[in-house]
């Protein structure tokens, strides 16, 4: 078993019963006590869990730090997510192999991708019924459901994301930072959108400026791991940073 999907695996068990010893992840994985322990220690720096004495526990969420629903989020900020998501639509040429990370502000790019040459991947139900009907090739990722946002997660997801290579790809957050990067409440989505933005060639994060500068729980990348594409960054230390592209000048 790789390792990537021993971890989503791992996340899996402990998101669902909430706490596991390291003896029956063994058990239930067919692997070492080492290998377990060595990868919740990973997992636990990685802020996808909480390793404790004997195994390990989910992140506690409160109702600060989970996502809302993608019927209450898509209103939110709908100026300036249109104007980043058309920015971003512009950035896809001809025979690109695209990611697209389900969310609200990436949802904003769909109005304004025109090519029919190039070929999408997602994880977002919605964003690959609007694909479909423009005539455009998508491809969705399998795996499980998650109602909130709408997005596909667990195990079979992340599988499904080894095989692909993309040119682009563009990720939605909860949270750009410079120190803590960028930042989301649901390890499961983490973790997929942590595998995909690895297996892209160029990454986008497209964040409004409710998003700049605040954290969430989990880390999916480093601030320098992506272009972050916002409207208008007002820190004048972050407007420092080489990899902002602001889209009202």
């Amino acid at each position: 078993m790789l390792t990537e999907e021993r971890f989503a695996q791992i996340l899996q068990i402990v998101n669902e019963e909430k706490s596991v010893t390291v003896q029956e992840l063994k058990e239930r994985l067919h692997t070492s006590e080492s290998t377990i322990r060595r990868d919740l220690t990973v997992l636990d720096r990685k802020q996808l869990l909480v390793k404790v004495h004997g195994g390990a526990t989910a992140l506690e969420m409160d109702y600060a730090t989970k996502d809302i629903a993608v019927t209450s989020r898509m209103n939110h900020n709908t100026g300036e997510k249109t104007e980043i998501g058309k920015y971003a639509a512009k950035l896809i040429e001809q025979d690109d192999f695209v990611y697209l990370d389900a969310g609200t502000t990436v949802s904003h790019m769909l109005e304004y991708i025109t090519t029919k040459d190039a070929v999408f991947v997602t994880n977002g139900i919605s964003h690959a019924q609007a694909l479909s009907r423009k005539g455009i090739t998508v491809y969705l990722l399998g795996g499980m459901l998650k109602p909130a946002t709408e997005a596909v997660i667990g195990l079979q997801a992340a599988e499904s994301l080894e095989r692909y290579h993309f040119t682009k790809g563009f990720f939605g957050t909860n949270g750009a930072d410079r120190e803590h990067g960028f930042t989301t409440p649901d390890p499961a989505e983490a973790m997929i959108k942590e595998n995909a933005m690895k297996k892209c060639r160029k990454s986008y994060v497209l964040a409004d400026s409710t998003k700049i500068s605040q954290t969430a729980p989990v880390k999916f990348a480093e601030f320098s791991d992506a272009w972050l594409i916002t409207t208008k960054v007002k820190d004048k230390e972050l407007k420092k940073e080489k990899n902002i592209i602001e889209v009202r000048k």
